[in-house]
């Protein structure tokens, strides 16, 4: 009787692996097949980021620390 029961524990173990791979190549293929691009390209397209908004988060990063220093300044020039 627990033979039984290990054995269709271990069938349910198999259908669900086998599943879980059938469900990651469906939403694989379907990522490859959007836009009619490879799939290393699309891949590679929603890993990296859109190079104008790094330069927008750095150009303000750089504002951010000329304000400082500005102010950093003035207050070292007003206590002198």
């Amino acid at each position: 009787m627990e033979e039984n029961k290990v054995l269709i524990g271990a069938l349910l173990f198999i259908l669900l692996v086998l599943g879980s791979n059938f469900i990651m190549y469906a939403v694989a293929r379907g990522a490859a097949r959007s836009d009619q691009k490879g799939f290393l390209e699309t891949l590679s397209r929603s890993l990296n980021t859109s190079p104008k908004k790094k330069d927008e988060s750095m150009e303000e990063l750089r504002q951010r620390i000329q304000e400082l220093e500005k102010s950093k300044k003035d207050r070292t020039g007003d206590s002198e």
